[in-house]
Formats: structure tokens, sequence, C-alpha cells
């Protein structure tokens, strides 16, 4: 390693122990899209306080800032992606091998979230100190964002042009290994609520007067699970019934189905204008009336490789964390109760393309900051291995040492690789070279409809419902 990194890694690990806390006072706010208050003051006040300049309510989101600090010529420009928000449904005792729940039905920090936005600051954090000391130029940019399960802050934040004069982007992600992932990558998606409105009757002595909006939400789901015989393997469709009814005896005049919609890049348009023709017909069959909210679309993942590689020299400098005989014995009894292999904390360090790797279904509107920018998502190791996203068991391993370990190590990657990136300025060159190439095959269009504005409201509700409950639980910093 260089000079600087080892300057870099004392830094981290002097600051390691105040943003172990940051992490799980996150964790603990379990705060689900666009409701992520206390997170996100908690990240920009941290930043404010170290100099950055921090600018809130970006791009029509109230919970969506950009933090920036800049040296000498203020060029290369180095972005970094964060995400604080959780997940319905997925509260859970931290520590715990068994699934527990902390408060029942409130949300939960299944996708390792809580540590992603912490890990970058810290990593930003402990080089702004070097670079003043090495008198190295550059700007570090964070991108707060909000709502990344509901695919709704990238796409607003670049069509309200804040990725325009960066250089390079280091994304991040909890993981149940350590590794990084280049070239195409996921599932592009649509979000999207279809309504139906229809007429309320005395379901028993008049059901003739009424026209029922929960016959045109099954209508629908009957059309798009026959449209699945004809559609490619890459796709996925599956929706949830939000609303359908109160009463047996009442035809209901209101219900609604939430779709996601994904495929590659080139088949996710005409399989959503499918998906809305059945929408159409349900309507006509039941003589009721359709509405849709778009919430989000993006588009696949598009790893930059020569920054992949780069990445990955850091990922192998830096190595595992040394885990203790404890925080073995709590991994295996986790994976012993949720059926995955008995592994405890083995893992292996990874650069994955896309021909070690078959597709994968997930989706993040990460994938269209790959477009207008070379981008790369580091993969540090917050979980045990086994545990997939979305799961009781990600949540339980994340306020633990399992996940602060992960913290510091996933920093020091981040750190060192933006070191490289503004020390040696060749690099950029050959990452520009592929970013171009890429942009020539595939220039960006937001899939977003240019009508369609964030859903602030979508979890309001749900949020309200449990955050009283899940007070008396915070652990504030």
């Amino acid at each position: 390693m260089s000079e600087g990194k080892p300057a870099l890694a004392k830094e981290i690990e002097a600051q390691q122990e105040k943003f172990w806390s940051i992490s799980d006072a996150i964790w603990s706010y379990a705060e689900l899209g666009f409701e992520e208050w206390k997170s996100s003051d908690l990240l920009a006040k941290t930043l404010e306080e170290a100099g950055f300049r921090v600018k809130r309510g970006v791009a029509g989101m109230p919970t969506a800032f950009v933090a920036s600090w800049s040296h000498g010529t203020g060029k290369p420009v180095i972005g970094f992606l964060g995400e604080f928000d959780a997940l319905p449904m997925l509260s859970q005792k931290a520590g715990c091998p068994t699934q527990e729940p902390l408060v029942p039905g409130a949300p939960g920090h299944g996708c390792s979230h809580n540590t992603m936005g912490t890990m970058q600051v810290l990593a930003m954090l402990s080089l702004q100190r070097v670079m003043e000391r090495e008198n190295l130029s550059g700007e570090l940019r964070f991108y707060g964002s909000p709502a990344e399960e509901l695919l709704s802050s990238r796409p607003y934040m670049i069509r309200a042009g804040l990725f325009q004069d960066v250089d390079v982007v280091l994304d991040c992600h909890g993981d149940s290994a350590f590794r990084v992932q280049y070239g195409m990558e996921g599932t592009a998606m649509f979000s999207f609520i279809v309504s139906f409105i229809g007429k309320t009757a005395h379901a028993g002595s008049f059901p003739w007067m009424g026209r029922s909006a929960a016959d045109a939400v099954e209508l629908m789901h009957a059309g798009t699970e026959r449209m699945r015989e004809h559609l490619p393997t890459t796709q996925r469709i599956h929706w949830v019934t939000l609303e359908g009814g109160e009463a047996p005896n009442v035809v209901p005049d209101r219900a609604s189905t939430w779709y996601y919609v994904r495929d590659i890049d080139e088949n996710v348009e005409s399989h959503f204008r499918w998906v809305l023709d059945c929408a159409k017909g349900a309507a006509l069959m039941t003589q009721t009336r359709e509405e849709v909210k778009v919430l989000g679309a993006v588009h696949q993942r598009f790893g930059n490789k020569a920054l992949a590689e780069l990445v990955f020299k850091n990922i192998e400098a830096v190595g595992k964390p040394a885990y203790s005989a404890e925080e073995e014995a709590y991994a295996r009894a986790l994976q012993q109760a949720a059926g995955y292999p008995v592994k405890g904390m083995d893992y292996r360090l990874e650069r994955v393309g896309p021909d070690r790797e078959p597709l994968r279904g997930g989706s993040s509107d990460v994938g269209d900051v790959t477009l207008v920018v070379p981008t790369v998502t580091i993969r540090f190791p917050t979980r045990v291995p086994g545990s997939p996203s979305h799961h009781w068991t990600v949540v339980s391993a994340g306020a633990t040492s399992i996940a602060h370990k992960g913290i510091t190590a996933g920093a020091k990657v981040a750190a060192f690789s933006a070191y490289d990136l503004l020390s040696q300025p060749d690099a950029l060159v050959k990452i520009r070279a592929e970013f171009e190439s890429l942009r020539r095959q595939r220039p960006y269009r937001s899939f977003l409809p240019p009508d369609v504005q964030p859903p602030l409201d979508q979890y309001r509700a749900r949020m309200e419902k449990y955050r009283e409950a899940m007070k008396p639980y915070y652990r504030d910093p």
C-alpha cells in the first residue's frame, strides 16, 4: 500500500466506534422510504460538523441531500452513494439467532441500509483529513439517497442534474461476502399501483347496483398470471393487494394492487405496457375505472470493469475482518435456525463479472447512475453468510459486532479506492474510456414518465403506525 493508505486506515480506526453507533442508531430508527427524517438528519449533521456543505431536500425529496467538500482545484469529483431506508414487516432483535421481532409488524433494516450511508461517511471524513495533509486536490460528494426500496431517488436526482459534473461514483451495499461486481447486473423495473374505482351496493339485496373494484383487481391478476407463459425467462412480475374492501356485505367501490414488473432493459417497457392492458381489460369487464400511479422506473446496473478491478485490489489489501469465537458461534446458530448451510463466517473475497454469475432478479435505482457516471458497487461484509436480502436474519446481524467490523473494512476499501483515483490520474482515463463505450452503446433515457413525481406519502401511514412503539428502542448516538 502507498503511504497514504496506512494513514487512511489509522483515521478510519480512530473514528470507527462513533460510526458504529451511528449505524446502530439508524438500525433502531428503521424508517421506511421518504420517512427517514432521523436517519437522514443524523448523517447530514455528521457531515456538516466535519465542514461539508450540505444541501437538503434536493430533487423534490425532503429526506434527500447532497454533501460536498473540496480541496485544491476541486477536481476530480468523487461521488459516494448512501442509502438509509428500511423495509416493512422485518422488525427483529439484534444479535438474536432466532426470529423474534422487536416490535411485531414494524419495519426493520433487512437490506443493510443502516450500514451503507454510515460506511461511506466514515470513509469520506477519513479521506478528508488525509487529503488536507497531503494537499490532494479533489471533491468528495455524498448523495444521501432515500427510498431505494421504492426505487425512487436516483432517477429524480439525475433528472435534477445532480450528477452532471461527477467523474466517478463509488456505490456500496452491505453483503454476506466481500466482493465487487461489474458488467450487466440485475433487472430493470417498473413499480406502480393500479387502483380500480367502482360502485358500492348491498351485496345481498341489490348486488346488481354495484360494480366491484375487488373483482377488477382479481381479473387483472388473472391476466398478468397468464402473461408469464409468453415472456422471457429473465422476467419477474409480482404484486401485492393493498386494499380490496372492508366487509363482505358491501360491494367494494375501491381496490388497489401494487406491481413490480422486471426484466432486462430491452424488454421491461413492453411488459409494463402489457400489464397496463390487463388493467384496462379488467376495468372493462367489471365496468369500473382504473387509475395508475407510477412509483419508480429504473434501468439495470452496468458496473465499470476498470473501476471494479481497482476496487478489488483494495479489497484484497484490506482482507477479511478477524471474527471472534462468539461471532462464529452466533453465525452458526443463526444459520442453523434459518436453514442455511452452517459454515460460520466463512466467505470469499470476490471480483464477479457477468460470465461468473447468472442474472439475478433484483433491481436498484443505482442502475440509472451507472448509465450517467462510471460507477461500481462495493459489497462489504455486514451479514452472516447465507443471509439473503429482505430477511430477518439481515436485521439480526445489522447492529452487531459483525456489522461493525464490516463497516470498518468497507470504509477502508472505499477510502483506499478514492485515494487511488485522486492520486493516480491515469486510472480515471481508463475508467472513463470504458464508460464512453458503454454510453455509446446505451445512451441514457430515463424510464420515468416525465410528469411523475416522487411518491413521498407511500409509507407515511405505515410508518406512523409503528413509530411510537419503536421509540423506546431507539439507540441515539
